[in-house]
Parts: structure tokens; sequence; C-alpha cells
């Protein structure tokens, strides 16, 4: 069934993620507005208000946050444990206190993720760190991090928005060069500066920080996020519908809108929306993941399971993880026709899709398994859907306004309940 109607975007779930560690570092009252309603930030939340911060919600998206009496104890194990963004309590606990204790980063498995670059840029700033048992370990002599020159061996969004973090309330000058650019970085250098630091050069491959004594209250609005957006648009596409996406930054979609114009989608832009349109017939292309600008790897497998349904043959060139093509799998239960060979997909495409018993191998393969969904006939059913829940806010009822027939169904497991999502 087409999706049709108007989608409302939320807040930018991974810009999120690293300002509310970030509000860590600030002796007053933060207010961010535009907050995404999503699990990722409710336990980050409740990571901050176990350290002693006091979190009050204004309305749904807006949130104030006073850190001024926070405690340097052990953030909570169970809670730490099942998000990637927990890493960023190194940078801000490092920076408020002088010394942090992390779990490694939990989330999604779709490959070895590292955390060796957040280790260098850390101890270039002083720190003394050490992981062990599944935990981080970081000390610095005196208390307080020093500026320092710190190139990154490969462009980490992470490590980028790690060092930014500890860096801002460092003694001197921090520069980090070959820097991610993605545009979730320049929001976090946006509220920090909002807050008082003083960080330049956010969006290029060099940022400089400028050490400050403190930080101060403030009012910050999130952007947009890209993915979201660039998922309903997707959804769009591979359904045939029309479908206005809101409260979007267009400029961050470029990458995304020149992909789906090559499929044949019709993508109009306007001020703080587009307008997109399915094609009567999807022509293949090629993608290949990057670093921002370039296509994202987070817009990966819902674009796999879009050209599922292209004429032709299309490949995919997966830039940035080793193992994101889990999704794959559950694709071939629908009918799909894809070979994987290492970081290389090749989708036959024109296949019909049939409704199947599918899981969520991680947050975006979620999306793109629901989307095949709504391409597929008949009835599929989304296991592990925590996975969409860490990333899209409202994603079930937002597809049902669009005129989606799906739903959330409790399905009682032992030895703890489970929640799917029906897609019709």
């Amino acid at each position: 069934m087409p999706l049709v109607g108007e989608v409302e975007i939320s807040g930018a779930k991974n810009a999120a993620v690293a300002i509310i560690p970030a509000a860590l570092l600030v002796e007053g009252v933060c207010r961010i507005e535009n907050i995404p309603q999503i699990s990722d930030t409710e336990m980050l939340l409740t990571i901050l208000a176990e350290l002693g911060a006091k979190v009050r919600f204004i309305n749904k998206s807006t949130i104030e946050i006073d850190c001024t009496n926070a405690r340097n104890q052990d953030a909570p194990y169970d809670l730490m444990r099942k998000i990637r963004a927990s890493y960023y309590l190194i940078g801000s606990m490092l920076g408020r206190f002088g010394s942090a204790k992390t779990t490694m980063p939990g989330g999604c498995n779709f490959g070895v993720r590292p955390i060796d670059q957040h280790i260098k840029g850390m101890t270039a700033l002083g720190a003394t760190v050490n992981v062990k048992g599944g935990f981080v370990y970081a000390d610095v002599a005196g208390g307080r991090l020093h500026g320092s020159r710190i190139y990154l061996d490969k462009v980490s969004v992470g490590a980028t928005m790690n060092i930014m973090i500890a860096a801002v309330l460092a003694s001197g000058r921090t520069i980090i060069e070959n820097a991610a650019r993605e545009p979730h970085i320049v929001d976090l250098a946006n509220f920090l500066n909002s807050m008082g630091a003083d960080v330049r050069g956010a969006g290029t491959d060099t940022i400089k920080i400028n050490g400050v004594e403190k930080l101060h209250g403030g009012s910050y609005t999130i952007i947009p996020d890209q993915i979201e957006a660039g998922t309903y648009m997707v959804a769009a596409a591979a359904t045939g519908g029309e479908v206005l996406v809101k409260n979007i930054i267009p400029k961050h979609l470029e990458c995304i809108t020149a992909k789906l114009r090559e499929t044949g989608t019709i993508v109009q832009e306007y001020e703080d929306s587009v307008l997109v349109k399915g094609a009567s017939e999807i022509r293949r292309v090629n993608i290949k993941t990057l670093p921002y600008p370039g296509f994202p790897t987070d817009m990966q497998p819902q674009m796999g399971m879009l050209l599922c349904l292209a004429q032709g043959t299309s490949i995919i060139t997966e830039g940035i993880y080793d193992n994101r093509f889990k999704y794959v799998n559950e694709l071939r239960k629908m009918g799909a026709e894809i070979q994987v060979d290492g970081r290389i997909a090749i989708i036959e495409g024109g296949r019909r899709l049939s409704g199947a018993l599918v899981q969520a191998c991680d947050l975006r393969a979620g999306a793109a398994m629901v989307i095949a969904g709504l391409c597929a006939t008949g009835e599929t059913v989304v296991e592990d859907i925590h996975y969409i829940e860490r990333g899209y806010e409202d994603f079930v009822g937002k597809l049902n306004k669009l005129g989606a027939d799906i739903r959330i169904v409790d399905f009682p497991e032992e030895p703890a309940p489970e929640k799917i999502i029906s897609v019709v």
C-alpha cells in the first residue's frame, strides 16, 4: 500500500546522545529542545539522574538538565552496556571530574567498533586510560586535562565528538585533525558554544577547541534527524507513495536525495521539507557508503531494501563497517536475491517480496525490514524491535498516519516478554 501524507521528523538521535552526556560539563540549567523520544535518550537521562543531575521534562521533547550537583560515581552498568553512546561519558566525566569509569559501548552489533581513537585522544589530553573486564577506566593527574594536537588515524564520528566534549574544559588549545564532519558534530559544537565553550571549525576536518574554565547554563534546540528523514523518504519511494517529510534541513539530505533521484524517485525540496513521490519503475543504482558528506552507512540497509524492488542489478559497497549486511538473510526469507562478498552486496532486483517472520538485526536494519513488510504481500512480523526503538520516535504511529497497516504486538515468552511489529 502506498504511503501518503505528511510526517514530522524528530530531533537527531546522533546529536542528542552526545549532547546529553555533554550537559554533565555544565554548572547550571541546560534547556534542550527537540529531544527525540527514543530508548537511547531515555537511558542516558536516567544515567545522568543516577549521577546526581536534576532532569525535568517541560514537555515530551523539551527537558531541563541541571548537573550543578552531579557526583563522580559509577554510572549504572546495566544501562550503560546497552547503548553505544555510553562512551561519551568518558569525555564528559574526565572533563568534569578528572576521572571516569564506563562500560565498553553496546548498542547495535554490526561489526567491530573499537574505541582506540577515543583512547588515543584522551591519552593525548593527559589521561591514563585502561580497559579491563569490559570497563574503561580513565584518570588524569591533577584533575584537569590539557590541550593537545590530535590526529585521528581514521575518520571517526564518535572519537571526534568525545574528544570535543573532553577538551572544552581542558587547559590550553586542542586541535583535532582528520576530524569527522557530520551535521551532528556541528550540532554538538553549537550546543557547547551556547553554554560558553570555544569550539571552532566543526564541519571541517580540523576542529580547534580553546579550553575555558567553566560552562554556564543556556538553551539549545537539536537539529532534525537526517537518518529518520531518509528512512521515510525511502519508505515513500519503496511503496510508490507520496510523502511530505517535514522539519528537516535539506542540505543534510543531499547525498540521500541524489541517490533516490537516480532510482527515478521524484524529490522536491522546500525550505524545511521535501516531497517524495515514488516512481512507477525503480531503477538500479550503485552505492558506496562513506563518511559525510558521502552516502551514510546508517541509510545502507534501507536503500538495500529499496534496490530489491529495482529493475536490474545494483551493487552496494559498505565503506565503514565490516559486518553490516546481516539483514540480507532476513530479506532473503522474503524472496530477495542478494549475494554478499565481504563488504560488497550484489542485489538482483525486481523480485516479488512476500511476508515472513524476520528479525531486526540492528537499528537501521530493523527499519529496513519494516519497509520491506510494507512492500511485501501478506503479513510480515518483525522481532527484536527494541533495536528500532533505540533510534526512531513513534515509528509505528508515524507510519500508521501515512496509511500503513502496522501495529506493535506484545509477544509473551520466557524468560521475559518481547514485543514484535506486525506489518500487513
